[in-house]
């Protein structure tokens, strides 16, 4: 009963935040960007994740994931584009950190960085941010929010080698968490994603977050939610096209 609030709030709020910020949009396209106090620019990949961040209030979107991580310059121009003076920046990425940790040294204006690492991890800090409260406001809660999800990917290895989950030949799918690399291997997009969410879910988590890839098989999606509910019959699944290249799902379970 304890976790049952959380579980109904953060389902719920996914719809709730983007009506809130439905006013911002109209704004946005008659009139350029809403002055808000505290704005957000993201880094993400894929169309569907780029409209999502925009119904959570992202107000700046910068092109960027695994393989092509955005220049200072690019994120600058972003912070600078916003309309606000205090500027929230989720990197979604490690690589990408220490490129945003610079920015506010190169601006007048006051920014801050949630080290947010995977897409999941952005979704769970956005639920939570509020366009009208202080960035020392949001960075409190977006922090918390984000270090509740713990994240996993799968992707297809393009190589023969060794790992801690087994031998892998080229054209494997393999599941990885950031801090234990592989986890997971199978011959099967399915197969490993399975194995991926076993190792991810524990007994505490509520609710599973599944973030389409441009190449995620609508068969495949449909096949995972209905293990995850035989398996886990307790759990909450949001489902989300993102349109990410190279990861057919990216997974978020708090």
């Amino acid at each position: 009963l304890g976790g049952r609030p959380k579980q109904i709030r953060v389902t719920d709020l996914f719809e709730e935040v983007a009506e809130r910020h439905a006013i911002h949009d109209a704004q946005r396209a008659a009139a350029g960007l809403p002055a808000v106090t505290t704005a957000v620019v993201a880094v993400c990949s894929g169309s569907g994740l780029e409209e999502l961040f925009a119904q959570l209030g992202v107000q700046g979107v910068v092109t960027g994931g695994q393989t092509l991580n955005p220049s200072t310059a690019e994120l600058l121009d972003a912070v600078e584009h916003v309309n606000a003076r205090q500027v929230i920046v989720l990197p979604n990425n490690k690589n990408i950190i220490p490129v945003a940790e610079q920015l506010n040294a190169l601006t007048t204006k006051e920014v801050r960085v949630v080290l947010t690492k995977s897409m999941p991890e952005a979704l769970a800090a956005l639920v939570v941010y509020d366009p009208e409260a202080s960035v020392d406001e949001n960075m409190a809660e977006m922090i918390e929010a984000a270090q509740t999800m713990v994240t996993g990917e799968v992707t297809q290895s393009i190589r023969d080698t060794n790992s801690d989950a087994g031998a892998i030949t080229v054209g494997d799918w393999i599941g990885l968490v950031r801090g234990d690399g592989i986890v997971a291997v199978s011959g099967t997009l399915e197969g490993a994603s399975q194995a991926l969410l076993g190792h991810l879910i524990t007994a505490e988590r509520e609710i599973v977050t599944i973030i389409e890839g441009i190449d995620a098989p609508p068969t495949t999606t449909l096949a995972l939610r209905a293990w995850i509910e035989a398996e886990y019959p307790d759990l909450q699944i949001e489902c989300h096209r993102g349109g990410q290249p190279l990861y057919p799902y990216l997974f978020g379970v708090e």
